[in-house]
């Protein structure tokens, strides 16, 4: 069981993309050479299911062996990268205490934001140590305190990621025009969709 990711978003109605507030992710479990490749695809994915988050609600993406899940509270979105072993409760309890600790921290203020948190690392150091401390669901179960409100909400399961874009949509266009992705990352990822073995991140 393993979380790779964390991100909170704004997730402003008039916003064409949300906006990066916080991040976390490790990923060393990946190859030197692919873990630039992998941080981008990691923002151009959460990105892309935070857009597609309504207010209030919660959902999960599967994206091969991963699942994607975001929850939108109000405009302030939590995507979080976990395995396929990663306990969906405990995934939900961590996505709201995250809002919870983001909102003690910062208040209000992330209504404001309109640019990206530009560094590697967020500088809020309590995503960088949820990242670490929730890698064991057991933690997370810890978290109590919201399992009434998460068995009255419901939680939209996708299969894949293409089932959360528009009518339309396709996710290799999206790959083509995303200013989260290098032309590196963009080739990188046609050629393992090539190989079949697409994006090995996520």
């Amino acid at each position: 069981m393993k979380i790779t990711a964390l991100f909170v978003f704004k997730c402003a109605p008039e916003a064409s993309n949300p906006v990066i507030l916080a991040k976390a992710s490790n990923v060393s479990h990946i190859g030197y050479f692919y873990q630039t490749n992998a941080e981008e695809f990691l923002v151009f994915v959460g990105r892309t299911v935070a857009s597609r988050t309504p207010p209030s609600q919660r959902q999960s993406v599967q994206h091969q062996e991963y699942k994607v899940h975001a929850y939108n509270r109000n405009g302030l979105c939590v995507v979080g990268f976990m395995d396929d072993h990663y306990p969906l409760r405990s995934a939900f309890t961590l996505l709201n205490q995250v809002i919870d600790e983001y909102q003690k921290s910062f208040g209000e203020t992330w209504k404001s934001a309109k640019e990206d948190c530009t560094a590697k690392s967020s500088s809020w150091p309590y995503l960088a140590e949820a990242l670490t401390k929730f890698q064991d669901p057991a933690e997370a179960d810890k978290l109590l305190k919201i399992q009434r409100e998460l068995d009255e909400t419901k939680i939209i399961l996708h299969k894949t990621i293409d089932s959360v874009l528009a009518r339309g949509e396709k996710l290799d266009s999206l790959v083509e025009k995303s200013s989260d992705l290098s032309s590196a990352s963009q080739m990188f990822y046609k050629s393992a969709k090539k190989t079949n073995s697409c994006c090995t991140i996520l």
